[in-house]
């Protein structure tokens, strides 16, 4: 017996199965949506300030006993200079889509400036920064036994990248971004591994899977090369080794003795496992903390005086300190990818007398000046962040060095 089906039933039938297939897929839609138009001149600034709501997201609650730092507003530096340029401080500021800005010296907040949708009480997306907060909870886990040492093969503690790019690169040579993977990080590239692993997070893809997927380009150690999936790694080694998510370990370690003042998120996947090279979300003076707990040499001294070493000392001077010629800052290094230095997650700008800093694309960063006694913080969304020819990253470190020497001791 034949069913004759009628134009209105067949379209009514597809009608009903599109409907099903939308709410079903309702939400990995709506983060690929955010996900191709992130970075779009009329969405980037909302975008930054609201990733934990488009994306699944672990919450890490405020401290218990917050801390805050003393405040003692001063005026910034009008102008500063570039390769002999005279540049206007608030117009850089706005052509680079600054959303915060606070600068702390001698633990006072001397400036502290909001733009466009962000508050003290909004959190920003680090991207990058979240590199330099694996690294503390690497050090830590070192500290606390549950790694014994940065000499390990990666696969010692996850078997499953075994014949993988990662086969024979040890845990040091992934914090140093020397692990010799093959990854392609233009942001300005569509069809580049980074904006593909964009869009498997949209789709809920394992996080895991994707480090997997990987392959060898150089020997481990011997080339910087910045692969933003080895912090996915050291993410998966610190999950493995402590039994601990990475939201979890970084709540008690950090968050709970340090006094942070507000919760953060971070992104996850739909497998709950967080995205350590880059998905936290936290608030400017909270950054501004974990930068001078950096400052201090990882010791804090919390709201009580009481004084604690949270990340061990001799992990912090490792972290800023690179340690082979391909490591080392310079303008013709032939085996590094990057001008700058690099440590453990921690860049070295050239010309670095002391200082280091947490970067994050779209200009976010977490500038420290040791002898100056100066933290600087910097959320930005740079919708021309791509265009080389500006020079957004020397100009930002020339800014930056102005700043310190508009606050140094006369």
């Amino acid at each position: 017996m034949r069913i004759k089906l009628s134009t209105q039933g067949i379209v009514l039938g597809f009608m009903l199965t599109l409907l099903v297939l939308l709410g079903f897929y309702h939400h990995n839609i709506q983060r690929l949506s955010t996900a191709i138009t992130l970075y779009d001149a009329d969405k980037i600034a909302h975008n930054f300030l609201s990733m934990y709501q488009h994306f699944t997201a672990k919450r890490i609650e405020a401290s218990a006993k917050p801390f805050y730092f003393a405040v003692h507003y001063q005026s910034l530096p009008e102008t500063f200079e570039y390769e002999g340029e005279t540049l206007s401080l608030e117009t850089f500021l706005s052509d680079t889509q600054t959303h915060g800005l606070m600068v702390i010296k001698a633990g006072e907040i001397v400036s502290e400036q909001y733009f466009l949708e962000n508050k003290a009480d909004k959190q920003h997306i680090s991207f990058s920064l979240a590199k330099s907060f694996v690294s503390a909870l690497v050090g830590i886990a070192i500290n606390e036994g549950h790694i014994q040492s940065i000499e390990q093969q990666v696969t010692d503690y996850v078997p499953e990248l075994i014949g993988t790019g990662y086969d024979g690169a040890r845990i040091k040579d992934v914090l140093q971004m020397s692990s010799g993977v093959k990854f392609n990080e233009d942001y300005g590239d569509f069809f580049s591994d980074i904006n593909r692993f964009s869009r498997a997070i949209a789709f809920g893809t394992s996080l895991d899977s994707f480090s997997a997927s990987l392959t060898r380009e150089h020997e481990p150690g011997t080339y910087h090369h910045y692969v933003s999936i080895d912090t996915q790694v050291l993410g998966m080694i610190l999950t493995r080794a402590t039994g601990r998510s990475l939201s979890d370990y970084l709540h008690e370690k950090i968050w709970q003795p340090m006094g942070m003042q507000d919760p953060a998120y971070w992104l996850a996947d739909d497998q709950g496992v967080e995205l350590a090279l880059g998905g936290l979300n936290v608030t400017l003076r909270d950054y501004a903390k974990f930068g001078w707990l950096y400052l201090h040499q990882g010791r804090w001294l919390n709201a009580r005086g009481e004084s604690m070493q949270i990340v061990p000392q001799q992990w912090v001077l490792n972290s800023v300190t690179p340690d082979a010629p391909h490591l080392q800052a310079g303008e013709n290094n032939p085996a590094s990818s990057s001008v700058d230095g690099y440590g453990y997650q921690w860049w070295i700008p050239l010309g670095a007398e002391d200082e280091f800093m947490a970067k994050g694309i779209y200009g976010q960063y977490i500038y420290i000046d040791p002898d100056q006694d100066l933290v600087i913080v910097k959320n930005s969304a740079n919708p021309h962040y791509t265009d080389k020819t500006q020079q957004w990253g020397a100009k930002t470190i020339a800014l930056f060095r102005a700043i310190s020497r508009h606050f140094a001791e006369p």
